[in-house]
């Protein structure tokens, strides 16, 4: 396999490959910053049961504003629901290139194998 050339059919399946991996590392980050996101609203939900006060203050950029525990507690399930719904997504569009890259990676070795017994032959 030395010196031998790679044909177009397996450029293609190699560059196809490539995208696949790009659109993984893009899905496995995106997960990962949804999994932060959401040890955060545990923590603070946790924070939130403490609290005695039904006045709390919550963050809204670089300030406080005064809410109530109960709306901010409603708030924050809902957005961790949010993001268990979007973290779902992203398992099944992780799942989805697996198995596209499981293929490709089975169309490369047959390109190569094929190609080989071609240049041997």
């Amino acid at each position: 396999m030395e010196g031998m050339k790679i044909t177009p059919e397996a450029q293609q399946v190699l560059m196809d490959l490539q995208a696949c991996q790009q659109q993984m590392q893009t899905v496995l980050i995106q997960k990962e910053s949804l999994n932060i996101q959401n040890m955060e609203i545990d923590k603070a939900l946790d924070e939130l049961k403490k609290v005695k006060n039904e006045d709390v203050f919550k963050a809204v950029g670089p300030i406080l504003i005064k809410s109530e525990k109960s709306k901010l507690e409603k708030e924050l399930e809902e957005r961790k629901e949010t993001i268990g719904l979007r973290l779902k997504s992203m398992q099944k569009q992780e799942n989805r290139l697996k198995e596209r890259m499981d293929k490709g990676q089975e169309m490369l070795e047959k390109v190569l194998k094929s190609q080989e017994e071609k240049t041997a032959g």
